[in-house]
C-alpha cells in the first residue's frame, strides 16, 4: 500500500519514530503525528492537557527536528499586548525618533520575523488583549506596529500553544475567534507501563520497586475521589529520585516521607472536604504499599517469587 505524507526519503510515520528515538520520547506516536501534520500544513497547534505530561517536550523536540527556532513565553496576566509584540524605547525615541533600532521586539515579533516556533505555555492564562494580539499574525501573517508600519511573518512561523483543561483553577476560556485558528491536539495521561519507562529514563532508576511504587502512588492520586486534580508523571520522577537517594531498601515510613515531600503541591483536593491533603496522601501510600505486600505474599505462597 502506498504511503502518503512523505518528506524526502521518510514518510510521516518514519519521522515520528525518528523524533521519538532522537529525543527519548516514550509513546505519544499519535500526538507527534498530529503535530507534525499540522505544522506541515501551516496550521497553528493548540496542545491541551494537564500540567506535567510532556507538552513542552513534544513542542521543543518537533521544532528542533524541523530546524525551527524555539521561542517560549509563559502565559499570565503580566504578559501584555505590548510585551508580546514589542514596544518603543522612550529614551531612544527622544534622541533618534521612531527608528528601527528604537523598537524592542517582543517574542511574537521575533518569532514571526525569524520563522521560528512561538511556544506559548498556558495560553488560557493570557489576558484577552494579549490573546487578541495573536489574531492578525495567525490570520494574515502580519504584525502592525504604530509609527513603524506592517511587518510580514516568514512562512515557517508557527504558534504552538498549550492550555490546561477548563476545570483548572485560574484559567480563562479562549475566544471562539482564537480557537478557530488552532488545530487541537489533546494529551491524556499515558499508560502505566509508559510512565514507568519515563521514570526509568528521567530518574535513571533501575530498581523496579522504586519505579513501580513511584508510578502507582502518583496514578492513585488521579483515581482518588477526594482529589480534584491528581499528580503527573513529573511527580513520579521526583519521587523516584528521592527514593534513589536513600541508597537502601525503603520502609513504609520512607515512602510516606517521600510522598509528603512531593505530592501536597502537585494535587488539588475537593473544596468540600474536611480532610487534609496529608491524610489523603497517607491513605494512598497505605493502599499502594498494602496491595503490593499482599501481591508479594500471594506469589511467594504459589512459589513464584522470593519473599
Amino acid at each position: 500500500m502506498k504511503r502518503h505524507g512523505r518528506v524526502g526519503n521518510m514518510d510521516i510515520d518514519e519521522e515520528v519514530q525518528e523524533i521519538k528515538e532522537r529525543y527519548g520520547i516514550v509513546g505519544r506516536d499519535s500526538e507527534i503525528r498530529k503535530i507534525l501534520m499540522a505544522i506541515k500544513a501551516g496550521k497553528h497547534v493548540l496542545l491541551e492537557g494537564s500540567v506535567g505530561i510532556g507538552k513542552t517536550l513534544l513542542a521543543r523536540s518537533i521544532a528542533e527536528y524541523l530546524n525551527r527556532g524555539f521561542i517560549r513565553v509563559d502565559g499570565d496576566e503580566r504578559l501584555t499586548e505590548s510585551k508580546l509584540i514589542g514596544y518603543w524605547d522612550p529614551p531612544m525615541v527622544i534622541n533618534k525618533g521612531y527608528v528601527k533600532e528604537a523598537f524592542i521586539e517582543g517574542p511574537l515579533t521575533k518569532a514571526a520575523l525569524s520563522g521560528s516556533v512561538l511556544f506559548i505555555n498556558e495560553l488560557n492564562r493570557l489576558s484577552e488583549s494579549a490573546q487578541n494580539a495573536l489574531l492578525p499574525v495567525m490570520d494574515e501573517g502580519i504584525i502592525s506596529i504604530p509609527h513603524f508600519g506592517t511587518l510580514k511573518a516568514k512562512k515557517e512561523f508557527i504558534i504552538i500553544a498549550t492550555q490546561n483543561p477548563e476545570e483548572s483553577i485560574g484559567v480563562t476560556r479562549l475566544s471562539e475567534a482564537l480557537k478557530d485558528r488552532f488545530v487541537l491536539v489533546k494529551l491524556d495521561y499515558q499508560s502505566e507501563e509508559e510512565e514507568k519507562e519515563i521514570v526509568r529514563q528521567k530518574a535513571g532508576v533501575e530498581k523496579e520497586e522504586i519505579v513501580s511504587y513511584s508510578v502507582k502512588i502518583v496514578r492513585e492520586t488521579r483515581e482518588d475521589p477526594n482529589i480534584r486534580r491528581g499528580a503527573s508523571v513529573r511527580a513520579a520522577i521526583d519521587m523516584a529520585l528521592l527514593a534513589k537517594a536513600y541508597g537502601r531498601d525503603l520502609s513504609f515510613e520512607d515512602w510516606l516521607e517521600i510522598a509528603l515531600m512531593i505530592l501536597p503541591e502537585r494535587i488539588d483536593i475537593r473544596e468540600d472536604l474536611k480532610s487534609k491533603k496529608e491524610e489523603i496522601i497517607k491513605r494512598i501510600v497505605e493502599k499502594v504499599l498494602g496491595e503490593e505486600v499482599v501481591k508479594e505474599n500471594f506469589l511467594f505462597l504459589r512459589g513464584q517469587g522470593p519473599r
